[in-house]
């Protein structure tokens, strides 16, 4: 298998989409933030000192799918069409389990916008609530699905 992003000379490239069709491309990505029980009551109850944090970390990773071509070097920019996060708290973590799907029409995928989703807001809710629990992880970031474009449908293993 060889990696695009590399030229024959083992140089790092952008690769060159402009002949791929364009088509409908959608990913979703999960992850985590495992933290104390006590933590999660906060989040729950409203009560973190510096607010609704699922609400501002759901924005968060919505701009950060945004901002991705800005964030990774080799990335396209791409004309996102649905940005969606779904922060769910979880006594079971305990913690909160982070899931975003992006979707556009276009030549390359948005695997890498659905990843930083994820990880900027989980970021966010570590920034959050930091001041109560310095123990958060922010755990199991990956792409659970993709569809769209040559290589076709990947749904990741549970």
């Amino acid at each position: 298998m060889s990696l695009t992003h590399f030229d024959a000379a083992g140089q790092a490239h952008m690769v060159d989409v402009s002949d791929k069709p364009v088509t409908s491309r959608v990913a979703v990505a999960e992850g985590a933030v495992r933290m104390a029980s006590e933590t999660l009551a906060l989040v729950q109850a409203g009560s973190a000192k510096k607010g609704d944090v699922l609400g501002v970390a759901r924005l968060a990773g919505i701009m950060g799918a945004k901002q991705t071509a800005a964030l990774i070097p080799l990335c396209h920019p791409l004309p996102i069409t649905k940005v969606t996060l779904d922060l769910t708290p979880d006594a079971t973590l305990p913690g909160v389990r982070i899931r975003a799907e992006v979707k556009t029409t276009g030549q390359t995928g948005v695997e890498m916008e659905a990843l930083t989703a994820v990880t900027v807001a989980g970021l966010t809710v570590y920034d959050m609530l930091k001041a109560a629990d310095k123990n958060m992880v922010i755990e199991g970031i990956r792409v659970i699905l993709k569809d769209g474009g040559k290589s076709g449908r990947y749904e990741a293993e549970k």
